[in-house]
C-alpha cells in the first residue's frame, strides 16, 4: 500500500472544499454579490470584497489547461510516473485546480483533454483528482 498523501490543514474557510467529496460533488466558493468564484477559499471575495461567499456545487468536469508528467518519486504516496495538471473547471471562469490526472497512461494525457472529478479519501479529507472522459 502506498504512503498517504500529505493532508491539508482544515480550517473554517476551506473545510467544505476538502470534505465535499464525501457525497461525490465538487464545490467551490462563490460570491453572492458579484457571482465570482473564489479559489483558493477565503472569507472575502477578492473581486468585490464582499463577505457573502458560500460553497456552490459544480458539475465536476473540466479541461486540462496544462500538465507535466513527473518521473521523480518526490513522495512515497505517488507512484511514478504521475501527472500533475492544472484543470480549468467547467462553469467557473478563471478557476484552475492543481491536481493529479488518474486512471490512464500518463503518456496519453494532453492539453485540452476533457476530465471529470473523482475523489480519493484519506481520513476526513477527500482529494479532488481527475480522470479523462472517453
Amino acid at each position: 500500500m502506498a504512503a498517504p498523501r500529505p493532508l491539508p490543514r482544515l480550517d473554517p474557510d476551506n473545510r467544505f472544499f476538502w470534505t465535499s467529496g464525501e457525497d461525490g460533488v465538487l464545490r467551490l466558493l462563490r460570491c453572492a454579490a458579484c457571482d465570482a468564484f473564489v479559489h483558493p477559499p477565503r472569507p472575502l471575495c477578492p473581486h468585490c470584497l464582499s463577505e457573502d461567499v458560500a460553497p456552490a456545487a459544480m458539475p465536476g468536469t473540466g479541461v486540462i489547461y496544462s500538465y507535466t508528467v513527473n518521473h521523480q518519486k518526490w513522495h512515497p504516496g505517488l507512484d511514478v510516473p504521475y501527472v500533475i495538471a492544472r484543470v480549468a473547471i467547467d462553469g467557473a471562469a478563471d478557476v484552475y485546480l492543481t491536481t493529479n490526472i488518474v486512471g490512464c497512461d500518463p503518456q496519453t494525457v494532453d492539453i485540452g483533454d476533457k476530465v471529470r472529478v473523482v475523489f480519493e479519501q484519506q481520513d476526513d479529507v477527500w482529494f479532488p483528482l481527475f480522470e479523462k472522459v472517453a
